[in-house]
């Protein structure tokens, strides 16, 4: 009798000290998923966040810019169709803006040369578009939630702008260099004149005018791979 009742507590103990690691080991692995599940979570939307997008490895190709990220080819071709601007043209000159960074903004005044200070402008994401003109763009297009650093949302918006200058300039839409002077002086400026004595600003309409030749070669041999190719949504 003795026997069995020591059997009996010892068996007890047995049975629970293996629910108990059972159950240890269950709230340890419910611990894991979540966190894991977590982590996965806050990566999804890193990676769907505006500006989270790094720039592309390549940038000095069309094509390959295209295929790393492939939303842009869609994106810039419906900028195309809607505003006549072709996409070597918005991407060099989007280039040059940002260097394809989404939360691009211009560096800082020195305050004696030392202390950084206020910012020259309010320009900002891959159009380095201004607050004063977005909202222009935001309600002229009826698109409250555009957003600079959301690449379709700038393209669009250089689209837009790039319609705007080439009729008030009377600009050729091909032509990338007085379209990139226009964009930087507004349509009134280009028209007075008044990039005519900003040397940077004319090396800088130079360099857009010859990457733009540069990816419009480019583009013309792999375009037909690129229509092709899948889509994916999420970049």
């Amino acid at each position: 009798m003795l026997r069995s009742r020591r059997f009996a507590r010892l068996r007890r103990r047995f049975v629970g000290s293996r629910r108990g690691a059972r159950s240890r080991r269950s709230t340890g692995l419910r611990r894991f998923t979540s966190v894991a599940g977590a982590l996965a979570i806050a990566a999804a939307i890193a990676l769907l966040s505006p500006g989270c997008t790094t720039p592309p490895r390549n940038p000095d190709n069309l094509c390959s810019v295209f295929t790393q990220r492939h939303a842009w080819y869609h994106s810039t071709r419906k900028v195309e169709e809607r505003w006549g601007v072709d996409q070597a043209t918005l991407m060099a000159a989007m280039f040059q803006e940002s260097s394809f960074r989404a939360s691009a903004r211009p560096a800082r005044k020195r305050l004696f040369g030392v202390i950084p200070w206020t910012r020259p402008s309010s320009a900002y994401g891959y159009a380095q578009a201004l607050d004063s003109t977005w909202d222009v763009y935001r309600r002229d297009m009826r698109k409250p939630r555009a957003q600079r650093d959301r690449f379709p949302d700038a393209a669009d918006f250089m689209g837009w702008y790039f319609d705007r200058i080439s009729k008030r300039a009377n600009i050729g839409k091909r032509d990338a260099a007085a379209l990139y002077l226009a964009y930087h002086e507004g349509a009134g400026g280009y028209s007075r004149g008044t990039h005519r004595n900003k040397r940077w600003l004319l090396n800088a309409a130079d360099r857009v005018a010859k990457r733009t030749a540069r990816y419009r070669a480019q583009l013309a041999g792999c375009r037909e791979r690129l229509d092709k190719q899948k889509r994916f949504w999420f970049f």
